[in-house]
């Protein structure tokens, strides 16, 4: 069935089925046995040498792998929400529906050594990095927002909402972290005050966000698109419907800072630029469609050198784009299983993906009760991400 419902499917479980998930577990972070064990924050993981991009020996291999990427070993126990790198080492954090927050160390030989983990009083739905690399936020359907103090361990809340805050981003060019929630407002706050520095009215609940200062754009439901100039944060630069027939799924913004993407359940992205006199570069575009069935985009992410973009789809699927030459530059093999999120980490050598149930099809999905989810991290080649000359079109005059 084609993953189009404008309708958030229920998560609702067992008592008895959450118990045999496993709960997550809160340790020391860097403490060996903790969590997997290894080194301390900043020290090499305890991994064999070797080159990132040549599959080791001791790869798991008990679950599909259909692209030969790396499999990260102790990967959360329950839907994988998010996932974010850090901005200055190989250090990758995941979140997941059972309300733990993960953090992994990435060796150069591929290998991801777990490293320590925390905990929300329910679901985590969205992370990111403070632009140090010190800090990981997170926030979810506690309606609260940590801040998690890597070197001493140490979660604070920085952030409240009146409902689940389903995307967050720190702003390093103001310090503040942005927030957005299913309460219909989008908060900015100095993690050392208890009180937002600014609260902005949204028309709807948040279901996606996307900051490349000064542009930050807020995908919500009813299909509004809200955009902001950070130096004036409290009106909208401008405010539109999607040009996406359907609910919006994902948002990013250019690197450039020109435009931004929107990818919708009805598997289509939308190319959108800001100003006025750019309107007639925009387009739209299909994709993660397999003959009749349609599936969600659910994540768009640029890759951070050449500009280039991934989409990950619910069918599984991970694509590589070029927006200014409009083709796709790699179709990646189909994994059994949806993919809800993906990143790539700080210079654009490694795309972390998730394969976990995404929910597009309700509670009733045999996927639902699956159990798997995992993590792979892909070796990304130049060829599949490096911009290409814009195709030669033939045809009649």
């Amino acid at each position: 069935a084609a993953a189009t419902r404008e309708a958030k499917p229920s998560r609702r479980r067992s008592a008895d089925a959450r118990t045999r998930r496993g709960r997550g577990r809160e340790m020391s972070f860097g403490t060996p046995g903790a969590f997997g064990g290894g080194g301390g924050f900043g020290q090499p993981a305890q991994s064999p040498p070797g080159v990132f991009g040549a599959p080791s020996p001791t790869q798991p291999t008990q679950v599909p792998n259909p692209n030969n990427d790396f499999q990260v070993a102790n990967p959360p126990n329950d839907g994988i929400s998010s996932l974010s790198w850090s901005p200055v080492a190989n250090f990758l954090v995941a979140t997941a529906w059972d309300g733990d927050v993960y953090c992994y160390e990435v060796g150069n030989d591929g290998q991801a050594v777990p490293k320590a983990s925390q905990k929300h009083q329910g679901p985590v739905l969205c992370s990111d990095w403070s632009h140090d690399g010190s800090a990981v936020f997170s926030g979810g359907c506690d309606n609260k927002a940590q801040k998690w103090d890597l070197a001493t361990n140490t979660p604070t809340q920085v952030a409240q909402h009146d409902a689940p805050i389903k995307e967050l981003c720190w702003i390093k060019e103001v310090n503040l972290l942005a927030t957005g929630s299913w309460d219909k407002t989008l908060r900015y706050w100095d993690t050392r005050q208890p009180t937002p520095a600014l609260r902005v009215q949204l028309p709807e609940r948040c279901y996606a966000l996307s900051c490349s200062h000064p542009l930050l754009v807020v995908g919500t439901a009813e299909r509004h698109i809200q955009v902001y100039d950070l130096n004036n944060p409290n009106q909208p630069f401008k405010q539109l419907q999607s040009p996406l027939k359907y609910q919006t799924r994902t948002v990013a913004a250019f690197p450039g800072k020109s435009g931004y993407l929107v990818g919708s359940v009805e598997g289509r992205v939308a190319v959108q630029h800001v100003e006025d006199n750019q309107q007639s570069k925009n387009f739209t575009f299909k994709c993660h469609r397999e003959q009749s069935d349609i599936y969600a985009v659910n994540d768009i992410k640029f890759h951070p050198t050449h500009g280039t973009f991934v989409t990950a789809g619910a069918d599984g699927v991970f694509n590589f784009w070029d927006k200014d030459s409009k083709q796709r530059l790699k179709q990646m093999a189909k994994c059994n299983a949806p993919i809800p999120c993906g990143a790539f980490n700080r210079d654009g050598s490694i795309f972390a993906y998730a394969v976990s149930y995404d929910w597009s099809k309700g509670g009733q999905d045999p996927m639902a009760q699956s159990g798997q989810n995992n993590i792979f991290l892909h070796a990304v080649q130049e060829s599949e991400v490096k911009p290409r000359p814009p195709a030669v079109r033939g045809g009649r005059r």
